[in-house]
């Protein structure tokens, strides 16, 4: 049975390797979350490193699954927003690993995030996803509602455009 859990700073901290694995394992398989190929999990590191501190400034939450004590998934919950928009957070880098999928860990996840998000405040959660990538048929699945394609928004790991999909999902 998957653990999912929130960290806190010095856990996210302490987890960088194993998410700097997970995010190097999507990127390699293909994944348009905002890196190019080749990535290594030492290239992911800084980015963890700069996650960590924003858990630590309260700017993001940081969820994990994890399944036999090594974390194979992960989300984050942007949750510092502009002064007119307390309300809202963004839902960021679902990722989990090929290792790992098949095993319901992405809705978990979202779940888990959405019930965290809503704890502190959050009624209104939006997301953008790289158009007609496995990822975006999660979304519609777990109740989020479809707003549009944006043309040409990313570039997808190996090169060539890549249009993204918006969602949002109002909690509560």
């Amino acid at each position: 049975m998957p653990d999912i859990r929130t960290l806190s700073a010095e856990e996210a901290r302490a987890a960088i390797p194993d998410l700097a694995e997970v995010l190097a394992d999507c990127v390699a398989g293909g994944a348009s979350v905002g890196f190019m190929q080749p990535y290594t999990p030492e290239d992911a590191e800084p980015y963890w490193l700069e996650v960590a501190e924003a858990v630590a400034g309260g700017g993001s939450l940081l969820l994990v699954a994890e399944l036999d004590g090594r974390i194979v998934g992960t989300v984050q919950v942007g949750a510092a927003q502009m002064p007119n928009q307390p309300h809202r957070g963004d839902l960021k880098k679902l990722l989990v690993h090929r290792s790992a999928r098949g095993k319901g860990l992405a809705r978990l996840l979202m779940e888990a995030a959405e019930r965290e998000a809503a704890t502190r405040g959050k009624t209104l959660l939006v997301l953008d996803t790289a158009t007609g990538s496995d990822a975006e048929a999660i979304y519609p699945r777990l109740g989020w509602q479809r707003v549009g394609v944006i043309p040409d928004y990313a570039l997808w790991p190996e090169g060539g455009f890549c249009d993204t999909t918006l969602f949002y999902k109002r909690l509560g």
